[in-house]
């Protein structure tokens, strides 16, 4: 794929698996091997972007790397969401560090929350001498605006629409065609900063000084800060002491990245439109909050011990989505908690690969999805022992959605995979029915709902007995994916871990088989029967991995974890899926849900070789 910039240098464009995230815990912009930002959504993770070339060649970005060839080196700064890239060229080296800004002095638990919506970039040289190329082309609303240039003191101020940037720094760049860019030469141990802050056209609060912008000690100290901030946050945030801990690490400060702590919601990946299949239209919006992801999400946080994030993220699911509209519950919300996510195309993109349309908002919220009322329930029950003071308006709410639950579970809906096809009797809407309903039956308490607890215990029964006749196919040997199919579904692997049926009943060991045999490419694992060219769901290879680990096929297990946990870029991020062919990324990035299943399915490796040696010990 080529693109070309307003300097008119021809480039290829990075593929997904070349971009690394930067994230301040409210917008977030991806940043590639070259070192050019291909993606900035500023203020909030489902707004406009400032830079959009990942989705569009006029779209926007900025580029900063060395006039000569070169080879690179990259790593996330421990226990950061910074990004250090090495440059090796023949003349020397230069390193450049970025990362978004968090709110000055802001440690442990508080990060995020005042972000200034700063995107700094530093550069270093250490051998030699490299001539370095600067070109910042914005291009807010998605490409639609060109924005004009304005000199200042401390260095440009850029307006277009409703969007205003202050670019300060270190090198003073020319301006030509909306294009800041300039070429110049640092000489070992010499450096350069560039800040570029963004503001709405009504704030005018900014002091574009560079002392608090951009250059030293501003835009350096900018960035130590951010530094010291995103350690201080690990550090507390360092329970998980099981094999594969530093994925598990790094895991969990993606999922703290893709957290918009204003609210607490968790988004399910930081963009828009990169295609399910290349070239395809399946080109999503998943820059929101799902409760399908719920109680998932909820799990990883507690294994990471991030309790106070989990509460903040049980907070916003129950203010967004409660109370209830007539008994139904929406599926997902904008960040702020907004329920209107009404979808449509950007039809001046072009679309990464070509992939089209591109699309803003996603019209899969006004789906049905009967599976979100056990996703409510689960995380409720998995914080249990910080809820004993449920506020009224949170008590009302749970018992609706077991109410719902016990109503509804007989009826057909879309399914966690939101398909557009037509409702059907999916079994994991009935599975996520009945963790709804047990668990308000064993919270009942908390919930003075005891007149409700006989009707809840029978419904209950009553969807436990519907799954295990008409879910499971006897010809097929295997649970299916809806009633009375034989399709299989991957997402009936939740069965053990939602307690359901224990990961060792020869029903759900069948399962796991008939899933490796007939959706599976070695470790790749696709979501359901008749899924072609579609790539394999990474969130699939896990949750595969972790019904192996729970059945105590521990070798199994680890196989299965490590090949998908391969497919990771150099900066350990992960897709959506995994083009089954040609092993490549594809699909929104980073997906917080793959990173989710990675951090459950290390734990539960951990759980079984735990087990493993408490029994060899006895022996």
């Amino acid at each position: 794929m080529n693109t070309r910039n307003s300097g008119g240098e021809e480039q290829a464009a990075a593929v997904i698996s070349d971009y690394g995230l930067l994230g301040d815990c409210q917008g977030a912009a991806l940043v590639s091997r070259e070192g050019s930002v291909d993606w900035w959504c500023p203020v909030r993770f489902d707004g406009p972007s400032v830079f959009g070339r990942l989705l569009g060649v006029d779209a926007g970005y900025w580029l900063i790397r060395p006039t000569e060839n070169f080879t690179v080196s990259r790593r996330y700064l421990p226990g950061t969401m910074v990004v250090e890239t090495d440059f090796h060229c023949e003349s020397g080296d230069l390193r450049l560090t970025d990362g978004l800004s968090l709110g000055m002095g802001e440690r442990g638990h508080q990060i995020g929350h005042s972000s200034p919506h700063m995107l700094v970039r530093r550069l270093e040289v250490s051998r030699g001498h490299v001539q370095v190329r600067v070109e910042l082309a914005p291009r807010p609303e998605y490409g639609l605006i060109t924005p004009g240039f304005t000199r200042t003191a401390a260095g440009w101020e850029i307006a277009g629409g409703a969007d205003r940037l202050s670019l300060t720094g270190d090198i003073v760049l020319d301006v030509e065609n909306g294009c800041a860019g300039g070429t110049f030469i640092l000489n070992a141990g010499e450096s350069a900063a560039f800040a570029l802050q963004h503001r709405s056209s009504v704030d005018s609060s900014v002091d574009g000084s560079v002392d608090d912008v951009g250059g030293e000690p501003g835009g350096a100290a900018r960035l130590r800060d951010t530094i010291e901030a995103w350690r201080s946050w690990s550090e507390i945030h360092q329970s998980y002491q099981g094999p594969y801990r530093e994925q598990v690490q790094r895991s969990v400060l993606v999922l703290q990245a893709l957290t918009y702590r204003p609210t607490g919601a968790v988004v399910a990946a930081a963009t828009t439109s990169l295609p399910e299949e290349l070239g395809g239209s399946a080109n999503w919006d998943y820059r929101f909050g799902w409760l399908r992801d719920g109680s998932l999400t909820l799990k990883a946080l507690w294994i990471a011990a991030c309790a106070d994030e989990g509460q903040q993220f049980f907070d916003w699911i129950t203010s967004s989505a409660g109370p209830t509209r007539e008994g139904h519950l929406q599926i997902m919300f904008g960040v702020g908690g907004e329920h209107d996510l009404s979808e449509h195309s950007l039809d001046h993109l072009t679309g990464y690969a070509q992939s089209r349309p591109v699309r803003v908002g996603n019209d899969a919220w006004d789906q049905t999805q009967l599976d979100v009322l056990g996703e409510v329930f689960e995380c409720a029950w998995i914080l249990r022992d910080q809820l004993r003071e449920l506020p009224a308006q949170t008590v009302g709410f749970l018992v609706a959605v077991a109410d719902r639950a016990a109503g509804t579970w007989h009826e057909k809906d879309s399914g966690i995979w939101e398909g557009r096809e037509g409702d059907r009797n999916y079994l994991t809407s009935k599975l996520m029915c009945w963790v709804a309903l047990d668990r308000a039956v064993k919270l009942a308490d908390r919930l003075d709902a005891a007149d409700r607890v006989a009707r809840w215990e029978s419904e209950r029964d009553k969807i436990r007995a519907a799954i295990l006749e008409r879910g499971w196919n006897s010809d097929v040997n295997a649970f299916t994916g809806a009633f009375d199919s034989d399709h299989l579904d991957a997402g009936v692997l939740l069965m053990p871990m939602m307690g359901f049926l224990p990961a060792n009943d020869n029903r759900v060991l069948a399962t796991m088989d008939a899933i490796e045999r007939d959706l599976s490419t070695g470790a790749l694992v696709q979501r359901w029967t008749d899924a072609g060219d579609e790539g394999a769901f990474i969130i699939c290879s896990y949750w595969l991995a972790a019904g192996r680990a729970m059945a105590g096929q521990i070798g199994q297990a680890k196989e299965i974890f490590e090949t998908v946990t391969g497919y990771a870029n150099d900066l350990g991020l992960l897709s959506e899926e995994v083009h089954i062919h040609e092993g490549t990324l594809i699909g929104n990035f980073p997906q917080g849900l793959s990173h989710i299943g990675l951090i459950t399915a290390a734990s539960a490796i951990a759980q079984a070789e735990h087990h493993e040696n408490q029994q060899d010990r006895q022996r």
